[in-house]
């Protein structure tokens, strides 16, 4: 069906019905001016957004509307995952393109509902327009922290040891594989599309670290580890040295590295869209906060490097050669 059948009011009937839960904290929803919100007592106010652009970020040609939806929600979780919060409340901008199909747009707000209903997420609201030539998705999500509580960039410490969450470069791995073109149906190159095309930001992770007091700065992974490690480097003034042989990277990567001659190292560093967590915290708090989320969460909470006093980001090869680290991750800016 196409969007011109329905027209504007029509469009926003049927997606708002995709996207339909009872949220307490929602006062007015959709269907007035604005939505009207009420935030828990001791709680702040912690908002993100970002936009995907077709032919720029995602491509309709290899990536299911329902993935799309997932993907343009955990990229916003992920954000507020890096500051411990926790996410309530997503408005959704749409610049649809021509010959568009509306369910196409039924599909993306299903995939993005699935994942909110995973993690107390209500969509109350948005806009939509008209965009010729491509589709334009932007999705801003609200969150809430504990009064003067929350994660930042800004607070490692020389002393502090580096960790991330999970294994990096799969999400890289998995685009390469994709546009490989090749035949897609072993555990590794699924494994792998999987991590790149429905990625599961790490929103749990994220509240138990902030609950644990011991992380004194975090960064969520999209751009890539090299410009993840730089931020909070220079946001806190420090050094960040980090060990090449201690990042975490799964055998399904390696294996797609081998396969396609691509450098998993590099995918780390510079790939992006993995979503897990980079933060620094004390040495002496690092085991039992990777035990809490071995056990809770089953997930691996790995040291990769230590803060240090000066400024920028060192990588040392595993011959002992020590590198600067540059911030060479994903540019929305740079040319084609």
């Amino acid at each position: 069906m196409k969007i011109s059948e329905i027209g504007e009011f029509g469009l926003i009937a049927r997606l708002s019905r995709q996207v339909e839960r009872h949220d307490t904290g929602v006062v007015v929803g959709i269907g007035d001016d604005a939505a009207v919100l009420e935030v828990q007592p001791g709680q702040q106010l912690v908002a993100t957004c970002d936009m995907m652009v077709e032919g720029r970020h995602f491509s309709l040609a290899y990536i299911h509307p329902e993935q799309l939806g997932h993907r343009l929600l955990a990229a916003n979780l992920s954000d507020i995952a890096a500051m411990g919060g926790r996410p309530r409340w997503a408005l959704v901008g749409l610049g649809v393109r021509d010959g568009l199909e509306v369910e196409t747009l039924e599909g993306i707000y299903r995939g993005m509902a699935a994942l909110a209903s995973l993690h107390g997420v209500t969509v109350v609201g948005g806009d939509t327009c008209r965009n010729p030539e491509r589709l334009v998705l932007d999705l801003t999500l609200l969150g809430e922290v504990p009064r003067g509580r929350y994660l930042l960039r800004s607070g490692a410490r020389p002393g502090d040891l580096v960790a991330v969450t999970g294994t990096l470069g799969d999400a890289a791995a998995g685009l390469a594989w994709l546009r490989s073109g090749r035949a897609n149906r072993t555990d590794e190159g699924c494994y792998l599309m999987d991590r790149h095309l429905t990625p599961q930001p790490r929103v749990r992770a994220g509240q138990l670290m902030l609950a644990s007091r011991a992380v004194s700065a975090a960064d969520d992974i999209s751009d890539g580890l090299a410009s993840e490690a730089n931020e909070i480097a220079a946001a806190s003034g420090v050094r960040l040295r980090l060990e090449a042989g201690q990042i975490p990277i799964s055998r399904q990567a390696r294996w797609a590295a081998k396969s396609l001659g691509g450098n998993p190292l590099r995918w780390a560093l510079r790939g992006g869209e993995d979503f897990e967590l980079l933060v620094t915290l004390a040495a002496e708090a690092y085991p039992e906060l990777a035990a809490q989320l071995r056990t809770e969460l089953d997930l691996p909470l790995t040291v990769i490097g230590q803060v240090e006093e000066g400024r920028g980001v060192a990588l040392v090869e595993p011959d002992g050669r020590e590198l600067e680290l540059k911030a060479e991750g994903y540019n929305h800016f740079r040319e084609e």
